[in-house]
């Protein structure tokens, strides 16, 4: 399985990239080394949306905390980008694909990532991850 992570990136352009605490939904918790990453840097935080592939070399849970009865569980993970994205994609660019029961690539991830506008690791598709990569 492939991941997504759609977060606060400080430089796109960074060799590694390191995520610490990061809310998980869709499987996202089941991140381990060795996976492929594509990083989305959020337009929350004045990114510009899909900037980077690459290889997990580190996830590790983050315990949760006590007292709060409801959590989403959270991972840090540390990425060795791979390859640098060649063209935008976004919330722009996902935002017309909102039939969610469509099974496009494209659908899935507008579903994934911005239905509800949080910061996350996303577990993704086959076809999300082969649909990505032709942006690289």
């Amino acid at each position: 399985m492939a991941f997504a992570i759609k977060v606060e990136v400080q430089d796109p352009r960074a060799k590694a990239f390191a995520f610490l605490a990061q809310k998980t939904m869709y499987g996202g918790k089941h991140i381990t080394a060795g996976d492929t990453i594509f990083v989305f840097a959020s337009e929350n935080e004045g990114g510009q949306g899909l900037v980077a592939r690459g290889i997990v070399t580190s996830a590790a849970a983050v315990a949760k905390k006590r007292g709060i009865a409801r959590q989403t569980p959270r991972v840090s993970v540390t990425v060795k980008r791979t390859k640098l994205a060649k063209q935008p994609l976004g919330r722009n660019e996902l935002k017309r694909f909102a039939d969610w029961d469509d099974g496009q690539p494209q659908t899935e991830l507008n579903f994934k990532f911005y239905r509800q506008a949080t910061n996350k690791i996303v577990g993704i598709s086959d076809e999300a991850a082969a649909f990505l990569n032709k942006f690289f």
